[in-house]
């Protein structure tokens, strides 16, 4: 085929199809991450699979770059491109659930909040992230750590079946039985192998939780993480969360003389039943005094979106992320020098742990290889102010510098920035070389390349 017209992928698509000239150009275009400021020569905003098809085929045929954005939430910006095709499946959030098979069905382009405000009613729920802001697809594709991890598995470790258009064009379904390989390549490998039009997810029954955020002095911030890091290896498999570094924002549990401080956090949620809740996370707080806490019974995707309010879109965003086998004295006291310069209430600094059942998974199971990993840490620089962003770029590197050599050579592909495509080996660790073989069977002319890249 020659090259295809913009009118010619109009009359395709079902649903529009944005381009410079149109008075939606700058919406259309606009991405999370406002460090991202890029114009792309067609945004295609897909209502269903036949879309995003017309999306693949246009930017292959024309030899354009090809950007697909989800929740939009890629800190690197790869939703989005210059001179290039988006195919935006925000428009596509439909979620559906079978509560007799307990799964659940997103299309593409929902997000966690999409997710679970369709699986509450049920009393279900599967491994989302911590903002529901955030696409279920970036998340899944990448590994997906959260709250639930611990006890039902990384979110890739629930996908039953995905449903994918690959470079060529085409719709197929990937599972354990069909296109196995990319089945394994999807969980984990990230958007490299085609765009996902739908999520099958098998769900877990959770719906109220105990838990929500106890902060802690600064001065108890190595005790803290120490005895958090000690007391997860082995704790009740229901128990989720994260230690943490966080300028209190205003918010009513804390004391309004400290509003504007810096704490280390506990975020905790108990998924167990709900009158242990209490003395599951008893031991949580003996670690330190807390100075404030909003713990209690609430719904999950109340905690799940508990966070959205400090990761408005428009920030400007730097990351960096780290595996960590064992968080060694060494690692802790690294955080405790470095945390106190966050420079922003929107930053952030977790400590996500990986166990339970994320390692009860083989390393080359799925695409995710760092199974025997005891925690991903996520240094997330967000703040509004753009004239800040060398200072805040600068805190982000030194304080990676500082943890780096405490932690594995890879980190969380979901975590990572534009400038960290040297380290794409490190980050599919083992399963590098699988994952490329696969890359050149279903993109060989690696179509799919804004992602933290697998060449093929």
């Amino acid at each position: 085929m020659g090259k295809l017209s913009n009118d010619q992928l109009r009359e395709r698509v079902r649903g529009t199809v944005v381009t410079a000239d149109d008075d939606a150009f700058d919406e259309a275009r606009t991405v999370h991450n406002a460090m991202i400021d890029k114009r792309p020569a067609v945004v295609v905003r897909c209502v269903n699979a036949g879309d995003v098809m017309a999306a693949v085929d246009f930017a292959r045929e024309n030899g354009l770059d090809l950007a697909v954005r989800g929740g939009g939430h890629s800190v690197p910006g790869f939703g989005t491109c210059d001179g290039g095709v988006v195919a935006d499946l925000s428009g596509m959030r439909g979620v559906r659930v079978d509560p007799v098979r307990r799964t659940a069905r997103a299309e593409g382009g929902a997000t966690w909040g999409d997710f679970n405000a369709a699986t509450y009613p049920f009393g279900l729920a599967t491994t989302g992230g911590i903002i529901s802001t955030t696409g279920v697809g970036g998340l899944t594709l990448g590994g997906g750590i959260g709250y639930l991890a611990r006890g039902a598995g990384l979110s890739c470790d629930n996908l039953v079946s995905a449903d994918v258009v690959t470079a060529d064009g085409r719709l197929v379904v990937a599972d354990e039985e069909e296109n196995a390989d990319l089945f394994w390549a999807l969980r984990g490998g990230g958007g490299n192998f085609g765009a996902v039009t739908s999520f099958e997810y098998r769900l877990a029954p959770v719906k109220d939780i105990y838990g929500g955020p106890m902060l802690f002095e600064l001065e108890d911030a190595a005790t803290v993480v120490r005895a958090f890091a000690d007391y997860i290896a082995d704790a009740p498999e229901q128990l989720g969360g994260f230690p943490a570094f966080q300028i209190a924002p205003p918010l009513p549990f804390i004391p309004e003389d400290r509003h504007g401080d810096t704490f280390a956090l506990v975020v905790a949620c108990w998924s167990g039943p709900l009158d242990e809740g209490e003395s599951a996370l008893r031991p949580l707080r003996d670690f330190a005094p807390v100075v404030a806490e909003h713990v209690g019974p609430m719904p999950y995707p109340a905690l799940n979106s508990a966070f959205d309010a400090l990761v408005p879109p428009g920030l400007q965003h730097y990351w960096k992320a780290n595996f960590v086998s064992e968080l060694t004295d060494a690692a802790i006291e690294a955080h405790v020098q470095h945390a106190p310069g966050l420079p922003a209430v929107n930053s952030t600094v977790h400590i996500y742990p990986i166990n339970g059942a994320c390692h009860r998974v083989a390393p080359d199971a799925t695409a995710f290889a760092y199974r025997d990993a005891s925690f991903a840490t996520v240094i997330a620089g967000m703040w509004p102010d753009p004239s800040a962003n060398e200072a805040n770029i600068g805190w982000v590197r030194d304080y990676y510098e500082a943890t780096a050599p405490h932690s594995e050579e890879g980190g969380y592909i979901n975590f990572m920035a534009d400038d960290d495509q040297g380290r794409i080996r490190a980050n599919y660790g083992a399963n590098y070389d699988r994952l490329v073989e696969v890359k050149r069977t279903y993109d060989p002319g690696n179509l799919f390349h804004l992602n933290q890249n697998i060449r093929p």
